[in-house]
């Protein structure tokens, strides 16, 4: 279908953007009114799809909460404009206006179309279904939306762990950063880095912190494991994984290679059985991502393993106050 998209702010929208979504919440899954008008419609902005013959089809909100992510919501297409694209198309429009604005990307999906948002990018944080208006939610996000809209629709879905099965290849810092927080973001039980140090830059970030926090929270077989060759700068430089790492000792573990047994000469990070973020050199950020390569994963399992094994814990770290 031949679409295009408006945007507006609540004030200048035009009445169909109101009507879709009464027709589509209120009248059809009987969302309570005063739960489908918030307050967040007086900030958000609006946009509407339109077809050839400028009828409108559907519409959606985003917003920012925060200034670095984006909150999509209230995406609803009528009746008789599914099963044609329009959402996916109107979905993408939204992660194509995000790139280059929010570093994150969130919604809150109806637990049946958690499919189709993750066609284009979004992959589930919420660990379980809630009720939002008498319907079963997840929390779905995108930690990459300048990647998911540079994928387009030649790619099938982008971004998921399992499922995307192309390699990403990168050359430049925010897209080595956007790729592995992306998979750490996704990891169900193991995360596995190896790296000559953990340079400030590339991993002691907030967003990373957290996302390696979710993870060591999650249950009691959760493993984390930094594998590294020098732990000076982070002696010398208070570091927020290592922070988290010694109020998190049976979940996050850190230990030095040594040198005298074989070693590895290219950085990674393993995710799960699944995931892999490889760089080709400890000085430069060039290398590949795979969301699905559960193959060269077993392989780089095993050459980890026998590093972490002959590897030493770092006392001086242990030593620092919290």
């Amino acid at each position: 279908m031949d679409l295009r998209f408006r945007k507006y702010s609540w004030q200048l929208a035009p009445g169909a953007v109101r009507e879709i979504r009464q027709r589509v919440f209120i009248d059809e899954q009987k969302v309570p009114p005063e739960l489908e008008w918030d307050d967040t419609d007086e900030i958000a902005d609006h946009y509407l799809a339109v077809d050839a013959s400028n009828q409108p089809v559907a519409t959606a909100r985003l917003f920012s909460a925060l200034e670095e992510t984006g909150y999509i919501g209230r995406m609803a297409v009528l009746p008789e404009a599914r099963g044609k694209g329009v959402g996916e198309a109107l979905l993408r429009h939204l992660i194509a206006e995000s790139s280059g604005r929010y570093q994150e990307l969130r919604l809150s999906a109806q637990e049946h179309a958690t499919g189709f948002y993750e066609r284009c990018g979004f992959h589930i944080c919420s660990l379980t279904p809630y009720d939002d208006a008498g319907i079963p939610h997840l929390d779905m996000r995108c930690l990459a939306p300048d990647l998911a809209h540079r994928a387009g629709t030649e790619r099938s879905n982008p971004l998921i762990l399992g499922a995307d099965e192309e390699s990403w290849l990168f050359d430049q810092p925010s897209s080595f950063m956007n790729l592995m927080d992306s998979l750490v973001g996704q990891a169900g039980q193991r995360l596995w880095l190896y790296d000559r140090i953990l340079d400030h830059e590339f991993y002691d970030r907030h967003r990373l912190r957290e996302l390696v926090s979710a993870l060591a929270r999650r249950h009691r077989l959760s493993e984390v494991r930094l594998l590294i060759h020098d732990d000076k700068p982070l002696v010398q430089r208070r570091h927020q994984l290592v922070e988290l790492m010694r109020r998190l000792t049976s979940r996050i573990e850190l230990r030095l290679v040594n040198e005298d047994y074989p070693m590895e000469d290219q950085p990674f990070l393993l995710v799960d059985r699944q995931g892999v973020l490889y760089r080709h050199s400890f000085d430069k950020t060039e290398g590949f991502a795979d969301f699905s390569a559960g193959r060269r994963v077993r392989l780089m399992e095993e050459a980890f393993q026998k590093m972490w094994d002959a590897a030493r814990p770092s006392l001086e770290l242990r030593e620092l106050p919290l």
